[in-house]
Parts: C-alpha cells; sequence; structure tokens
C-alpha cells in the first residue's frame, strides 16, 4: 500500500467505526465543518498554484516589484475571488447540487478569477501581461478540480449515504416530487409512502422508522399537527411550501407587544429597493448593450438574410401591476407563426422554429433585444419572466394566485428560470416567482445573473414541452 493509500484506508476505517458507533443524527452535525474543510483544501491548492504562477512568471516584471507583503494581498485577493465566485455559482455546496452541476459551476468559477485576476496583473504591470500563463493555470486548476470532485463526492457520501426517507401524501401531486426527488439517489431514498387517510398511529410509527419525512399536499390543519410531531421528536421534515407559507417567509417581526405579530406588507418591493433595482437596471442594460452590440449586429443579420422576414418580433406582455407592453426578440420563427390567432408555446422541437431561430435561442440570444425593454423601464434585468395575456388568462383558471406575482416588473431572466429544471410547472415556476419577490435583495440579483450565464453555457432541457401538455389538457376540459 502506498504512501497516499495507507492515510485513506486508515481514514475509511476511523469513518466506518465511526458510522457503526453514531448515530446519523450525530454525524449531521459535522457536515458542514467537513464540508467547509474539503472546499478549504481545494481553495487552498488553487490558491497555491495562482502564487507559484505569480512568483514565477509576474513578480518581477512589472514596473515596481512588490516587497513580500504585497505579494501576499494579491495571492489573498485571488483566493477571496476564487471563494466569491465558488460562493455565487454554488461550487461550495457538495452533497448538495448534482456531482455534474457541481463540476460546471466550479469550472465557470475558476475561469471567472483567472480571467479578473489577469486584468488585475496587467493594471498593476501597466500594460497587458503575458496571457499564457495564465491560460496554464486555468488548464492546471481544471484537472485538479475534476479529481478533486471525484475523491471528495466519494468521501463525503461515503460519511453522508442518500437518506432514507417516507412520503406522506394527500394527492396525486406527490407522485411528481417522488420521480424528481428520485433524480437525486445519491441524497435520497424514498423508502415507503402513505396516504394521509390512513390511521395516523400506524403514519407516525411508520415514520420512526426513517431518517425524515416528506410532507406533500396534505391539508394545512394535518401538515401543522405533523410538523409538530417531527419537530417534538427532531425529525427531519421535507415540506412542499403552499402559496401562503412563501408570503409568510417574506414577512417580517414585530416585537412592540408581549405576543408575536408577523407583518406581510404584500406590496412587492418597497421604495428604496425599487430605486436601487431602476439605477442597477439601467446601469446593467447600458453596459450589455455596449458588450453585446456585436453579437445582436450579427444575428440581426442572420436572420434577414435566411428568409428576408422582419428581424424583430414584438408581442404584448404583461409587467408590473398587470401592464401591457411590447417585449422585443429576435424573430426565431417563421413569419405568420401564429396566423391562426391562437397564442401556441413553442415546443423544443417545433417545426415554426428556423434554424437560426434555434440556434439564437440555444444560446439564448433572441432574448438580447429585451435590454432595451429594460432601459426604458418596462421590464427589469431579473424577475418573473414575462407572460401574454391570454396564457396568463389561462394559468389562472387553475392558480388564481397567478397575478402575485406582477407585484414586481418583468425580467430578462428570474429565479424560476435558473432553478427549474425538466419538468417544472407552471405552479412551481409560480411558487419560484413568489420566493424572488418576498426575499429580494440586490445580491439575490447579482447571483441569478452570474447563474444565467451558467444555464447559457450549459443549458438544461427545456420545459416547454409540459406547459403546452397541461394547456392543451385544460383546452379539452
Amino acid at each position: 500500500m502506498g504512501f497516499i493509500g495507507k492515510p485513506y484506508f486508515l481514514i475509511t476505517k476511523i469513518i466506518e467505526n465511526w458510522g457503526c458507533l453514531s448515530m446519523v443524527s450525530k454525524r449531521d452535525k459535522y457536515k458542514r465543518i467537513i464540508s467547509f474543510s474539503l472546499f478549504m483544501i481545494m481553495l487552498f491548492f488553487l490558491t497555491g498554484g495562482f502564487a507559484f504562477v505569480w512568483y514565477k512568471y509576474y513578480s518581477e516584471t512589472i514596473v515596481f516589484p512588490y516587497y513580500r507583503k504585497g505579494n501576499w494581498v494579491l495571492i489573498g485577493i485571488y483566493g477571496l475571488l476564487v471563494w466569491l465566485f465558488f460562493k455565487a455559482y454554488g461550487g461550495t455546496k457538495l452533497g448538495y447540487l448534482k456531482r455534474t452541476d457541481m463540476l460546471y459551476s466550479q469550472l465557470i468559477s475558476i475561469v471567472c478569477a483567472d480571467a479578473v485576476s489577469y486584468f488585475l496583473i496587467s493594471l498593476i504591470g501597466r500594460h497587458f501581461m503575458a496571457v499564457n500563463p495564465i491560460i496554464v493555470l486555468t488548464l492546471a486548476d481544471f484537472g485538479f478540480i475534476f479529481l478533486w470532485n471525484i475523491f471528495s463526492a466519494k468521501f463525503y457520501f461515503m460519511i453522508y449515504p442518500p437518506r432514507k426517507l417516507i412520503i406522506i401524501y394527500g394527492s396525486h401531486q406527490a407522485a411528481s416530487l417522488v420521480m424528481k426527488m428520485s433524480q437525486r439517489v445519491d441524497k435520497y431514498m424514498i423508502c415507503e409512502s402513505i396516504s394521509i387517510n390512513e390511521d395516523e398511529k400506524k403514519i407516525k410509527d411508520l415514520i420512526f422508522k426513517y431518517e425524515g419525512v416528506i410532507i406533500c399536499d396534505i391539508p394545512a390543519e394535518l401538515r401543522n399537527d405533523y410538523l409538530k410531531f417531527c419537530f417534538e421528536n427532531s425529525i427531519r421534515a421535507y415540506i412542499t411550501p403552499k402559496i401562503s407559507d412563501i408570503i409568510i417567509r417574506g414577512a417580517d417581526d414585530i416585537r412592540l407587544f408581549d405576543t408575536p405579530l408577523i407583518l406581510c406588507r404584500n406590496y412587492g418591493l418597497n421604495f428604496e429597493q425599487r430605486i436601487l433595482k431602476r439605477i442597477f437596471d439601467i446601469v446593467f442594460s447600458l453596459i450589455a448593450i455596449v458588450i453585446s452590440s456585436p453579437f445582436m449586429i450579427v444575428a440581426a443579420l442572420a436572420v434577414k438574410i435566411y428568409d428576408g422576414g422582419p428581424v424583430l418580433y414584438k408581442q404584448k406582455r404583461l409587467t408590473i401591476d398587470n401592464k401591457e407592453f411590447y417585449v422585443y426578440k429576435f424573430r426565431s420563427m417563421i413569419v405568420d407563426a401564429e396566423k391562426s390567432g391562437v397564442p401556441q408555446l413553442a415546443s423544443e422541437n417545433d417545426p415554426r422554429i428556423t434554424p437560426v431561430g434555434k440556434f439564437l435561442r440555444k444560446i439564448r440570444l433572441d432574448e438580447f433585444p429585451q435590454l432595451f425593454n429594460i432601459l426604458r423601464g418596462e421590464m427589469s434585468v431579473v424577475g418573473p419572466r414575462p407572460e401574454r395575456r391570454e396564457l396568463s388568462e389561462k394559468y389562472k383558471q387553475d392558480m388564481p394566485e397567478f397575478d402575485f406575482r406582477l407585484k414586481v416588473k418583468a425580467g430578462l431572466t428570474g429565479y424560476a428560470q435558473v432553478t427549474g429544471v425538466y419538468d417544472t410547472t407552471p405552479y412551481d415556476k409560480l411558487k419560484m416567482d413568489l420566493m424572488y419577490i418576498e426575499n429580494y435583495s440586490l445580491r439575490m440579483d447579482l447571483q441569478i445573473i452570474l447563474m444565467t450565464v451558467k444555464i447559457m453555457l450549459f443549458p438544461p432541457k427545456t420545459n416547454e414541452q409540459t406547459e403546452m401538455e397541461i394547456l392543451s389538457k385544460k383546452e379539452k376540459k
């Protein structure tokens, strides 16, 4: 057994013995410490790689070389940049994200950190410094991150195997949740399901056999009873929130009396938040228009040359306070795609989409003209995606709360767009939009923008087909 193999073997034995002598709940206390420690190991090696490149290729070539402390400050800044980008993209969430999502997040983060560091070095050197050392560093970082993900995932899931759960359900909606959670076999193992209509004692006896319980779509009064039962017995509970739960989560505590009160303001963003968001929208849209203008010119030419039709496509959509406005996009479909006059959502392989349009949609370039909507104040950079009034009315037949999302301006991107994947339903998207509204912050906007870049580079499967099926079912009723 080699030098590396012996420590690894000893650590494995210690963990196995620890697992035999301790309960899962006790191990959970150290989960964040273990996750943080593994991340710090990676951060140490990534920062060490930058320190090597800095000392070897840059430190002596700048106009006024730093003394010892100056070099340390720069290396510290690099480590801080890595941490900030990893935090923004979720690259520190070991055991939470899928392994592929974790890898993608970390690769994008290190590219951003190395790119910013290169421009910082060039600023210090007062001219563009040699870029090859940074490129080689980035490639080496890729290799190290890949190896770190393999080792850390095995190490982490050896200590924390999938949780064995039971689901208490009240309707057929639980089936879709089970399917989604079953995609994360590394994190959850749903071993049993039981209807809320079963005997209460039987349900509570079953709960004790597992490490946690999923409470899905059951009446509020019963849900509260089981939640208190889980709290009393220190049992982990996963709950599918109702719209009212999300509204309450955004409430403020009032401590004026000896009786606790929570205040739901229910008017979206306050005055200060709206002013700050508008300033951010103006600055961001102006910068984005300047940077993306060459790409928009190429896209416009491609659309025009393909079939000679209009370059832009405009359509009435809804924004804050149920106001209508014209949203602009690069035309990605054939001319008169809705000549029948009936609103139709696009599917992934919609025959109406042109080859040029398919490419523009894939990289989200068709949405870029909406930067001018943002500059005009009709939209925001981040917010719920704007819907057509006809489709909004159809959604409201089953979701009367659908207009709640119009407490803020429609957005170019949104929380539902960066979080929703695969078969996300309109109802779940509504919940995510409301979670954004109730928990708004500028930091959250910045994080959503960064996550949007990740989705543009690594696009998930679209949900549009699911929405079409839902609407078609409603039409048949």
